[in-house]
């Protein structure tokens, strides 16, 4: 299954891979501690670390957000040297495009040119494939953006730097409180990646309780009064809304015309700052489940990724923090194993730091991600609307339930 988000709306965060539809972006500056391959004086042969991650392709505005936070990770994790005991961190970069055959032939040639981290995957699509070689091959794979639940204990060499798909679910149910005897419809496409989100609803909320039911909507719908009216109809005590299209916003002013944001909690995934506007009248109805925005937290690794990125002319969004993370779970490794990959996994497992959303924790058991996760509203702030935070979960309200290693 994968996980199709539009860059042309704000769609649900739950499915299981990355694949949005907006104009490519720019990758960010070199990583701190970036070499030409030679070593640093005196201090050895550079780190050398892979990063295959969609730097074309539709995907690029997620990978140019998780790029430019590594930067600012390294150099937060090396304090501004971009050293780890007199040796540079060389990072050869593979564009994957999203392509999970392209991404296994590029690391594949990143392990065997010597290169024992690879890091990036922005679709989930590609890290469950790049994830069987770092088993293989016994190198550190340190996935980004993907959000698939199967990369939490796909094996031992494999770990994470963002959320995965429970939490985002697990967060959006908090909104009820208590789900149990409620009911929840989901609101969604008659596609893969809308038949994804109910499956993953069904089962995540459903297990704690909650009736799930299902509105499907023809992808090619052009009147979308019917289903709004089926919803309404429905009255769900949560409405949890997965959307890709372009017809976002019709979506959205149609559930607004027929009364269902009178009647019902609405809630969706916030994607990244473009999509805010394409909300329409709707946007300060809804309740969003986030993982990450502008404003999210406040802590030294917050200041530091906000000083990081206005350094590459850019700002805090939605990815950036998995970047930033990717660069702390790195150094460490690093700091930890040297040249060793068993070293450097037994460092990270059970390790718990501050990044920019606050306190993680990598689980010893599986390598989940243990995070806090946010519920926000949007606020208009002139012609704009802007992110607030409404509430931070607490990262074991959230925690996805241990998956052994394969």
């Amino acid at each position: 299954m994968s996980k199709r988000w539009s860059l042309a709306l704000a769609s649900a965060m739950i499915t299981l891979s990355v694949a949005a539809c907006g104009s490519p972006g720019q990758p960010g500056a070199p990583a701190a501690g970036d070499a030409s391959g030679a070593g640093a004086a005196g201090g050895g042969a550079p780190f050398k670390v892979g990063l295959v991650y969609s730097k074309s392709g539709p995907l690029a505005s997620y990978g140019a957000q998780y790029r430019q936070g590594l930067t600012a990770g390294i150099d937060y994790a090396t304090k501004g040297t971009g050293k780890i005991g007199g040796r540079s961190i060389e990072i050869s970069e593979q564009d994957d495009a999203g392509d999970p055959a392209k991404a296994v032939a590029s690391a594949t040639d990143l392990i065997g040119k010597g290169n024992k981290i690879i890091a990036g995957s922005t679709s989930s699509g590609v890290a469950l494939q790049v994830a069987p070689l770092a088993k293989d091959n016994k190198i550190l794979f340190v996935s980004g953006p993907a959000a698939v639940d199967a990369v939490t204990g796909a094996n031992r060499y494999t770990f994470r730097s963002g959320r995965q798909t429970y939490q985002d679910v697990a967060t959006a149910g908090s909104i009820l409180g208590d789900v149990k005897g409620k009911k929840v419809t989901v609101l969604a496409q008659d596609s893969a990646f809308g038949k994804a989100n109910v499956a993953a609803v069904t089962a995540i909320l459903g297990a704690k309780g909650a009736t799930v039911d299902a509105v499907e909507v023809p992808a090619a719908a052009t009147d979308l009064t019917p289903f709004a009216t089926k919803v309404k109809g429905a009255a769900p005590d949560l409405l949890f809304v997965a959307w890709a299209g372009a017809n976002a916003t019709a979506m959205w002013t149609t559930l607004g015309q027929q009364g269902v944001f009178d009647q019902t909690k609405v809630v969706t995934g916030l994607d990244i700052k473009p999509t805010h506007p394409l909300f329409g009248e709707a946007a300060t109805k809804i309740n969003f489940l986030s993982h990450f925005f502008d404003g999210a937290a406040d802590n030294p690794a917050y200041q530091a990724l906000d000083a990081g990125l206005k350094k590459q002319g850019s700002t805090v969004d939605l990815f950036t923090n998995d970047g930033f993370v990717a660069g702390q779970m790195i150094v460490h490794a690093l700091e930890g194993g040297g040249d060793d990959v068993d070293k450097m996994v037994t460092s990270l497992e059970g390790w718990s730091f501050e990044g920019p959303k606050g306190k993680l924790e990598i689980r010893a058991e599986d390598h989940a991600l243990l995070q806090p996760m946010f519920t926000a509203t949007l606020e208009k702030d002139g012609s704009n609307v802007m992110p607030q935070r409404v509430d931070t979960l607490d990262p074991a309200a959230v925690a996805p339930p241990v998956t052994p290693f394969k």
